[in-house]
């Protein structure tokens, strides 16, 4: 009798053991072949992100992102991409997911400071504040996060707030002594 076979009743297949046994080959055999695809889709686009090409990037990343959604890697390059190409909003739920997996990660809440924030330039106060918050969460988890403090001392900087401002890019040139714009600004408004 082959799986083809129809039951006694003959309204179903009859289910044999060997028929279990290819339905369990045939989803290894699937399985495999999505985290082969994760692994091409997630290398691929990783590499097009580092070489600033994130339109190219994007659907190889958004496929990852499809395959594995709660892996926090494939989420925070998907929202990279969407971030490079100013898509903040998109970005926004992919990060806010991938935080309630795994709220401890600073680069999630640094990304989620930029998709926030938007553009700088046109951010409301809403969007500024937002933006703080996921920084300072950044730099909850990670005292030397890069770039949060620096991005938090900007804000306040766009908002006039001198001393604010002074103690975050204080924390920025603290914990990254190599940040040299921090540094400046740090300088200028001492200065001022």
């Amino acid at each position: 009798m082959s799986g083809d076979e129809l039951s006694q009743d003959g309204m179903e297949p009859a289910e044999t053991p060997h028929s279990d046994r290819e339905q369990g080959r045939l989803e290894h055999w699937l399985e495999r072949g999505n985290e082969r695809q994760f692994r091409e889709q997630m290398t691929a686009g990783t590499r097009l992100l580092q070489e600033r090409k994130p339109q190219e990037a994007l659907p190889l990343l958004k496929r990852a992102y499809e395959i594995h959604p709660a892996d926090s890697d494939a989420a925070l390059n998907l929202a990279s991409a969407y971030i490079l190409l100013g898509h903040y909003k998109l970005a926004v739920p992919v990060l806010e997911t991938a935080l309630q997996l795994a709220p401890a990660h600073a680069r999630l809440w640094i990304n989620l400071g930029a998709a926030y924030l938007g553009n700088p330039v046109l951010a409301s106060d809403e969007q500024q504040i937002k933006a703080i918050g996921a920084f300072q969460r950044a730099l909850q988890s990670d005292p030397f996060a890069p770039s949060a403090a620096y991005n938090i001392g900007l804000i306040h900087l766009d908002r006039g707030d001198k001393a604010k401002a002074i103690a975050a890019f204080k924390l920025a040139a603290r914990s990254d002594p190599g940040d040299l714009d921090a540094q400046r600004l740090l300088k200028q408004l001492e200065n001022r």
